[in-house]
């Protein structure tokens, strides 16, 4: 976890421009969603890098000294890069280059990712976590038909997903998407209001029965589209 997510809502739902914000408080309730969402999938460990969050685009946080978005690449791909070697990472995972929806704290994650990497010893395997451009077009007619407008993109932020022919691995994930929907609604402070947990079940699991990747660095050579990411180094 690269920000300690300082500028999200209050569990009570308080801004951070609100003048009541507690930051402390925010920091205590995102650990303690981490650890329950962590609890739900078995993930044995969970690194937590402290940096300050940067808040939105645009926001003036964003500047702030000690932010996320103003940490030397170098510095925080150190700390990356020695958590990698000590795993012995064969299969990295991050945000694209435009941090999915152009959050800057995840832009800053690819950075800092790819620099880790490079600094790594053993090269691992790299994927964009994404979705399936065609996929969602047709979900969200599907949706239509159900009466369920789906959300409209902001004008302002970058496309998100990858066409076709850019996806190197499609992942089947459906027997898990219990697991993932507990998981996520762990973190109730950011999804609470979430578009997708108005939705029946049987749509969600359809939505979030597939995961998508782009393939941007391989060692092992893999070709086509994978439906493991650990093709090549089981």
């Amino acid at each position: 976890m690269c920000t300690n997510g300082e500028l999200g809502d209050t569990p009570d739902g308080l801004a951070p421009d609100h003048d009541d914000h507690d930051v402390d408080q925010v920091v205590a309730h995102r650990l303690e969603e981490l650890k329950e969402s962590c609890r739900i999938l078995g993930i044995e460990r969970a690194e937590l890098l402290g940096y300050h969050d940067s808040g939105m685009m645009g926001w003036p946080q964003n500047d702030a000294p000690g932010s996320f978005w103003t940490t030397p690449v170098e510095e925080a791909a150190r700390r990356v890069a020695d958590i990698l070697d000590e795993e012995e990472a064969d299969v990295v995972v991050t945000y694209d280059e435009n941090g999915f929806y152009g959050h800057p704290d995840h832009i800053q994650a690819n950075r800092i990712t790819l620099a880790a990497v490079a600094m790594a010893m053993k090269k691992p395997k790299v994927y964009y976590a994404t979705v399936a451009r065609s996929a969602f077009e047709s979900l969200a007619s599907q949706l239509k038909e159900f009466g369920i407008e789906p959300p409209e993109p902001d004008g302002d932020q970058p496309e998100m997903g990858a066409t076709d022919d850019e996806i190197g691995a499609t992942i089947d994930v459906s027997t898990y998407v219990a697991a993932k929907r507990a998981a996520l609604m762990a973190h109730s402070s950011q999804t609470a209001q979430s578009f997708f947990f108005q939705l029946p079940e049987g749509l969600f699991e359809q939505m979030f029965g597939q995961e998508w990747f782009v393939r941007v660095a391989d060692p092992t050579g893999q070709v086509g589209v994978e439906d493991d990411l650990l093709a090549g180094v089981r």
